[in-house]
């Protein structure tokens, strides 16, 4: 007895579903939602996949690429990526705040160096704060090769992360050694120096490097 289903008609099928067709797909690029809505723009997949490896140095290297306080932001940063996690369709969102604190703490304790620093481009850059923008300013301007010297009119670095989130939140310790990292790459803090005159301080740190 031979087949009594007849051979689909291709040729008869609705428009775009046949054999020829006139559209094609288009293939969007998108960040992970985790990357999107992180403020500090962190590779977050990328560095979560080395840390899962047991590449633990190398996962916090990858973080230092875009933010230089990962012992301070896994603890005070509201995590927005966590909300967005696709993990959370399958059973719960990723702990990222608390693997990236773990990352942040083992370079502290392991005293590890950022890597990938620019020979020295011989250009002088005068920053006007030591809070959280001013120390990540000079931070990547020193990765570049650049001198930055900070003009801070407190007697302490770290800005809103020293004076505005309480001790139990952000201890003082891993904030102020993540601060000395920083200046440990040639950033020169000059304290207890209000600044009035831009222009006239800019020129006094061009003369007082001759």
């Amino acid at each position: 007895m031979g087949d009594i289903t007849s051979p689909p008609d291709l040729k008869g099928h609705a428009e775009g579903t046949g054999p020829i067709r006139k559209r094609q797909p288009v293939y969007t690029d998108y960040l992970p939602p985790c990357n999107s809505t992180c403020p500090a723009g962190e590779n977050i997949q990328g560095w979560l996949a080395l840390a899962q490896a047991g590449e633990f140095e190398k996962a916090w290297q990858l973080i230092m690429q875009d933010n230089p306080f990962p012992a301070v932001s896994g603890r005070v940063c509201y995590h927005t990526c966590e909300d967005k996690c696709n993990r959370v369709q399958v059973d719960s969102t990723v702990s990222i705040h608390a693997v990236e604190r773990f990352l942040g703490d083992e370079a502290l304790k392991n005293d590890w160096q950022v890597g990938n620093i620019m020979p020295s481009s011989g250009k002088r850059v005068l920053i006007i704060g030591a809070g959280p923008s001013g120390l990540s300013a000079a931070y990547h301007l020193a990765k570049m090769g650049h001198y930055a010297e900070i003009h801070e009119a407190g007697p302490i670095a770290g800005g809103m992360m020293h004076f505005g989130i309480p001790a139990y939140r952000l201890p003082r310790h891993e904030l102020d050694l993540e601060v000395q990292r920083i200046q440990q790459m040639g950033v020169s803090i000059v304290f207890d120096h209000k600044v009035t005159d831009v222009l006239a301080e800019k020129a006094r740190l061009l003369l007082s490097r001759f």
